[in-house]
């Protein structure tokens, strides 16, 4: 079958080289899931209002990331026997470095998330190049290796951002919208795709550094993220949960993360895989495009 948007020719439910729906599944009755955790901290309220570092009460709301949630949510990960990727901006991580060796020596990935959660797109080409270097030789110091995965903060790509990544040796980008399963992006980059359906963000944040919003239960969240789950699951695709330890890892989110956790698993046919590894697959199989 041929692609009608890119031309590639496949026997699969999704497109490798862009990521259009080839087969419209019902009863595929497979996933992989991949459950990941961008660990902000206060890092992004920083960046957006410096004086917050001076104010203790609205610091307090992202440094319970690392500090309390951070614990909490490798105990449940080693409970459920889940792997996850773990998306660590520099500045997190210079401040956080026991963090971040915890991460890592639970066998989960340490990815690339910004210094200061810079959006790429309010950088210059020059500055989103230095960020890049400077995030991934503070990655590589705490943990002996560089990032080959990238997430960017506020998933806000520059026109730069793929051809950068490509000359650092990133092997996948996770920031885009535009699918339900890996598929090659620009520059011989994989996409991994995400959507904010699926990021605990919209549904808890209330802070005034961050916007006044209505908090929904974890119910609710719940009964969202399990319906786009066995929506997924029937059509085959790829479920990318994308969550922050400051919000998901208050009391009675993370209670319901693992009822979601346990949801999922009682499906046959289901396989946790970190990004990295899902991207390492989806490469061996489908070589050509990023030969």
């Amino acid at each position: 079958m041929a692609c009608a948007f890119c031309g590639w020719s496949a026997n699969d439910r999704y497109c490798p080289g862009c990521g259009a729906a080839l087969q419209a599944a019902r009863d595929a009755n497979e996933c992989v899931v991949v459950i990941s955790f961008d660990v902000d901290g206060a890092s992004g309220m920083i960046n957006r209002d410096p004086g917050i570092e001076q104010r203790p009460s609205a610091r307090s709301f992202g440094d319970y990331g690392p500090s309390v949630a951070v614990p909490h949510i490798l105990a449940l990960l080693v409970e459920r026997a889940v792997p996850a990727s773990f998306y660590v901006p520099g500045w997190i991580a210079e401040g956080n470095p026991s963090v971040v060796e915890r991460i890592a020596a639970a066998g989960h990935e340490i990815g690339h998330h910004g210094y200061l959660h810079e959006p790429p797109a309010s950088l210059s080409a020059e500055q989103e190049a230095e960020v890049l270097d400077r995030g991934s030789e503070i990655l590589r110091g705490i943990v002996g290796e560089r990032p080959t995965g990238y997430r960017s903060p506020s998933w806000e790509l520059s026109a730069d951002s793929l051809r950068l990544l490509r000359e650092r040796g990133f092997r996948y980008d996770s920031s885009l919208m535009g699918g339900d399963a890996p598929y090659w992006a620009a520059e011989g980059l994989v996409e991994l795709p995400i959507h904010w359906a699926l990021d605990d963000y919209p549904y808890f944040v209330f802070a005034p550094t961050d916007g006044r919003r209505l908090m929904a239960a974890p119910e609710h969240v719940y009964a969202a993220w399990r319906d786009a789950f066995d929506e997924l699951y029937s059509r085959g695709g790829v479920f990318t949960l994308t969550m922050h330890p400051y919000i998901i890892g208050r009391p009675g989110r993370l209670r319901m993360l693992d009822r979601l956790l346990d949801h999922i698993q009682r499906h046959p046919n289901v396989e946790f895989r970190r990004a990295v590894d899902l991207v390492g697959d989806f490469v061996g199989r489908y070589p050509q495009v990023g030969a």
